[in-house]
């Protein structure tokens, strides 16, 4: 899924660098981005912003997958936009929020109460 907005910057970007064969090049221009150099972005990106955490690609799909979840996206919906054949290596994937948690409801509180006699 590509956001509009993201689109637009992307956009913005290859009209400044106009890029031949890939959008984000690696050294020399006929390879993508390295791995190590993905990785070496968001590690500056974490020390830059101050965040403690760690930050990696693969953290950064996690966080992807569970604000989808957060936000009601379904599994199945999840799963595909991951490109995951197995609804359980989704599952890995999904962090519950303690907000997250504190505000769900309980399957009891939608029984009807006892009649008092």
């Amino acid at each position: 899924m590509l956001s509009p907005k993201l689109l637009e910057l992307l956009r913005q970007y290859w009209k400044q660098y106009r890029p031949q064969t890939w959008l984000f090049p690696g050294q020399g221009g006929q390879e993508p981005l390295a791995p190590s150099t993905v990785q070496a972005v968001c590690v500056r990106a974490r020390r830059d912003s101050g965040l403690g955490k760690k930050v990696s690609s693969h953290s950064l799909r996690h966080s992807f997958a569970t604000h989808l979840m957060e936000a009601g996206v379904d599994l199945r919906t999840i799963q595909l936009l991951l490109g995951h054949t197995s609804l359980s290596t989704t599952a890995r994937y999904l962090h519950v929020s303690k907000a997250g948690l504190a505000a769900t409801a309980s399957p009891f509180d939608a029984l009807p109460l006892p009649t008092q006699s």
